[in-house]
């Protein structure tokens, strides 16, 4: 059976952590885990199946159970700070997803809570007590489905008008693991090809396709059906079911972890602004 999986760290628990063209560690900071695993050459990448770059996971206990949510949040900071370049005067966030399904929708629901600042310069910036705001412009493109244009190309669009230093695209991912369903957080620098995960790859955002980093943030949301019958019966399946599966109160994890993400989010984008006043503001 051929089992879906976005995340690296679904991957390399498959492999042997010598294998050749790549590198992993592990850090456990409290409740959060955090592994790294870098592609450093074609060969890491026959072995992945995913491009040069590094992929950051962070792993933590179930949202429910979590009363502060801080250290998360600066886990997830940490890794936006490495693998997002020093020079981030201006950047795009994208919000990749359909907000009609709630599996999909943690791209649009993240974004929608991040703090637009591209309008807010000059004098009135100095006026309102932003004087040293950083640019930023959000998009969410929806779904070809919808708009009959890929999410690639009406990014493409924004990136030429607003010039960005680097886009940070957010998206719902496919795990192969029930145990990492809205328990994990995967950041990487190779980009992102929204729905590959679940066969219906569309064209890839990328530094190859807009021409400037592109730093991808997304949460597994979904795993196959398969793998809940090799859970449940221990029998493999040994043809591919055409179902995915995600937990029945999803449109509350998705609620949740969007708060999350945008408040670690908004603070990475803006550091010389105070937590509170940014969540005034959005």
């Amino acid at each position: 059976m051929n089992i879906r999986t976005d995340l690296a760290a679904d991957i390399s628990e498959q492999l042997p952590e010598d294998t050749k063209g790549s590198l992993r560690k592990t850090e456990t900071k409290g409740d959060i885990t955090v592994s790294t695993v870098q592609i450093l050459s074609e060969e890491g990448e026959r072995a992945y199946g995913k491009p040069i770059g590094t992929y950051i996971t962070v792993e933590f206990p179930q949202l429910y159970k979590i009363a502060d949510f801080t250290d998360l949040k600066n886990a997830v900071r940490e890794a936006l700070t490495t693998l997002c370049p020093k020079k981030r005067e201006t950047l795009l966030v994208a919000g990749l997803g359909n907000t009609e399904i709630t599996a999909d929708a943690i791209g649009p629901h993240t974004a929608g809570h991040i703090l637009a600042t591209r309008h807010i310069t000059g004098q009135f910036a100095e006026s309102v007590g932003l004087k040293n705001l950083k640019s930023v412009s959000v998009i969410t493109p929806g779904v070809l489905g919808r708009t009959g244009i890929e999410a690639t190309e009406l990014i493409k669009g924004a990136v030429d008008t607003v010039k960005p230093d680097a886009v940070l695209v957010i998206d719902a991912l496919a795990s192969n693991s029930v145990s990492r369903l809205f328990k994990t957080v995967q950041l990487c620098d190779s980009g992102i090809s929204p729905g590959s995960g679940v066969k219906n790859s569309r064209k890839e955002i990328s530094r190859k396709t807009l021409g400037l980093p592109v730093i991808a943030v997304g949460v597994p949301t979904v795993v196959d059906a398969g793998v809940l019958a090799v859970e449940l019966t221990g029998a493999d399946v040994s043809e591919d079911v055409e179902m995915l599966v995600t937990p029945k109160d999803s449109d509350l994890l998705c609620d949740r972890i969007s708060e999350v993400l945008s408040s670690a989010l908004n603070v990475f984008l803006q550091p010389e602004i105070d937590e509170k006043v940014i969540a005034g503001l959005v």
